[in-house]
């Protein structure tokens, strides 16, 4: 995006000019020079699009505990995917707005306070320790395929009940539905088909294991999300179907780009990683530093869901936000030295503020306990096992995607 801006202490008006658009392919690697320009002249940037980027913490954690700000797709306000069917779109429990949002969320989040979750540590472990087995024997691989992609699919996909024969159905799927959950304007024709081809794949497989779940329950997530039923209330094989999705789908993505980028970063900062072999304890508080300091979903957005303000400035009903929240995460009005990796910085709870790399308000991730955990317990093995561990590229291929982040492969030398 090209143009003139006229800059004041709180917005900034008209198109972004080239230094200040932070989605330009170059940038994947190192936005931070940017989102540092960008908190320095204003507080809102307006693209010229009816849309606007907000890169300060404040604000950003505004936004996301407001209810005057939502997705605005049942309302048919959307300006990133006009016209768009909710129901095309994956994991579409994500994208509603209450009240049918919070009546879904309940339903699940009961499903996810059972044996099932709490099973977690030890399956997740003894995954982890297998994928590192064979990494060791090859001594040299692609960290993200060989760890970071298949630690959450296989937890996920465990989780759920899914065979695990059915796992190779989803590489390609997967792919095409994290493309797709870009904004469509930055999209392909090929990109947005590929992505209602894969909804429609995982939504006929997913109808079909959950008929198999009626007929024969298991002890297993989407067991329980077919059983689960609240005064009278349950959820359809639709919705079920949309949540396997977003399970698969967001939590999977997230956890792969936060482990790979977190290893990238222990990479680069060989002091922080000897505290975590040192005290492997700290690892827990580490994630969330990791989570601050690379944010893996970096550009979620919002709709002003009636007329409202921000920051001071008008902001009529459908109203485009994205909220940068790889900005706000290291926005220096919230966190001391922001471009410093600390691995302590959270360790001890204390007065610190928290990262909002998992949201904030209503919409905060259900999924982030389960996050953190396939992280935590990931990351700990690598520095136990393979202390030693040295990526082979300065400068990794980043994913194209704009609303994930992280290297799209990360060659690595490991040493046991």
């Amino acid at each position: 995006m090209t143009g003139t801006t006229e800059t004041t202490a709180e917005t900034t008006t008209g198109a972004l000019p080239a230094e200040l658009d932070v989605f330009r392919p170059e940038l994947r690697a190192n936005p931070f020079d940017a989102y540092r320009r960008l908190r320095e002249t204003g507080r809102v940037h307006d693209t010229g699009f009816g849309i606007h980027l907000v890169p300060r913490y404040e604000d950003c954690s505004a936004v996301l505990a407001d209810p005057d700000w939502g997705h605005g797709y049942t309302a048919g306000i959307n300006p990133f995917r006009p016209g768009v069917d909710v129901a095309q779109l994956p994991g579409s429990f994500l994208l509603l707005d209450p009240p049918e949002h919070g009546r879904l969320r309940s339903l699940v989040a009961k499903a996810f306070t059972s044996r099932a979750v709490a099973e977690l540590r030890a399956r997740i472990t003894r995954t982890v320790d297998e994928l590192l087995d064979a990494a060791l024997e090859a001594g040299e691989v692609d960290l993200v395929q060989a760890l970071a992609y298949p630690v959450p699919l296989i937890t996920i996909c465990e989780l759920l009940g899914v065979p695990a024969a059915d796992r190779e159905l989803f590489g390609g799927w997967t792919g095409d539905i994290s493309r797709g959950l870009d904004p469509d304007a930055v999209l392909s024709a090929e990109e947005k088909a590929a992505r209602q081809t894969a909804v429609r794949a995982f939504d006929g497989y997913f109808h079909a294991l959950i008929e198999e779940r009626r007929k024969a329950p298991g002890e297993d997530l989407l067991s329980e999300l077919v059983a689960v039923e609240e005064s009278g209330n349950r959820l359809t094989a639709k919705e079920i179907a949309d949540i396997g999705v977003l399970l698969l789908i967001a939590g999977h993505e997230t956890t792969m780009n936060l482990i790979a980028s977190a290893a990238l970063t222990l990479h680069r900062n060989p002091a922080q990683r000897a505290l975590l072999r040192e005290d492997p304890a700290l690892v827990a508080d580490a994630v969330e530093e990791f989570l601050r300091y690379d944010t893996p979903v970096p550009f979620p957005t919002r709709v002003a869901m009636r007329d409202t303000t921000l920051a001071g400035r008008e902001m009529p009903r459908g109203t485009g936000v994205v909220l940068l929240l790889g900005s706000a995460n290291r926005d220096p009005e919230v966190f001391a030295d922001p471009d410093t990796l600390d691995v302590r910085r959270f360790a001890g709870g204390g007065a610190q503020r928290r990262q909002l790399a998992f949201s904030h308000g209503p919409h905060f991730c259900l999924g982030a306990p389960m996050a953190r955990l396939e992280s935590e317990i990931t990351l700990r093995r690598l520095c136990e096992r393979a202390p030693e561990f040295a990526v082979l590229t300065d400068e990794p291929a980043y994913r194209p995607s704009v609303s994930m982040r992280g290297p799209a492969r990360l060659p690595v030398r490991l040493a046991g």
